[in-house]
């Protein structure tokens, strides 16, 4: 199967739920580094222009690393305690309305960018990705919670050494970036990145990923593999129910 092929089986059944009705939000989740950022800029490649669609991360919605440090949560960061869940399900159900801002993250500095923030008028379609969902309600779903919930499931294996690819990536950035938050692991060799980056999986990571993010699965409207050649395939389809 082409490795695009399964972009274009979701951005079609994402097109049909939109085609009736439009202010339509689709929350994509799945594991830390399976991909939910490319995955949505690919779907908003997809469905541009006949749609209009926008993408935003739920990292936003992040606790800053000040308040996560208040809390006695920075090392809970990206755990679903560590998100304001409230502010996140004001500001769906404000675009519903007409706009709504939704606030910035950068991977660079680690904390939320006020700089990165987005006022975005009613669109179309808004693909919500990242973490800090919740398990979908029942069709009518409330207005402070997205229409549809997508997951993207991938072999740990593989999420592990996307993990740490992504991580070393970063690292290298940080030697030309003296605000980059990787900045402070220039002092290791590439070698010691890698374990590092792999003891931060097992202990932080992984089990988000098994206690949080992997049960949400089972709930998901759809539900999307992710191959080691980044190939899709939808295996999962309760959607059904929603266009009714």
């Amino acid at each position: 199967m082409p490795v695009d092929a399964g972009v274009a089986e979701l951005a079609e059944r994402l097109r049909s739920f939109c085609a009736p009705r439009g202010g339509f939000v689709a929350g994509l989740t799945g594991s830390v580094a399976s991909g939910k950022s490319t995955l949505a800029g690919q779907l908003v490649d997809r469905l541009t222009p006949e749609l209009h669609v926008e993408a935003v991360s739920t990292d936003g919605f992040l606790f800053s690393n000040a308040e996560l440090g208040r809390r006695g949560l920075l090392e809970r960061k990206g755990f679903p305690e560590s998100y304001d869940r409230e502010s996140l399900a004001r500001a769906i159900a404000e675009l519903r309305r007409g706009e709504a801002l939704f606030p910035g993250y950068s991977h660079e500095i680690y904390d939320i960018d006020p700089a990165a923030s987005r006022r975005l008028e009613r669109p179309d379609l808004l693909i919500l990705e990242g973490l800090g969902h919740s398990a979908p309600s029942a069709p009518p779903r409330c207005s402070g919670e997205p229409d549809l919930l997508i997951y993207v499931d991938a072999a740990f294996e593989e999420l592990e050494s996307w993990y740490t690819e992504r991580f070393v990536r970063l690292w290298r950035a940080a030697e030309h970036d003296p605000g980059s938050f990787y900045r402070r692991f220039r002092q290791m060799s590439e070698e010691e990145v890698v374990a590092f980056s792999r003891q931060v999986w097992e202990a932080v990571n992984l089990p988000n990923l098994t206690e949080h993010i992997a049960p949400l699965r089972e709930r998901a409207d759809l539900v999307v593999l992710k191959r080691a050649d980044h190939s899709l395939v939808v295996t999962a389809d309760r959607s059904e129910s929603l266009l009714r």
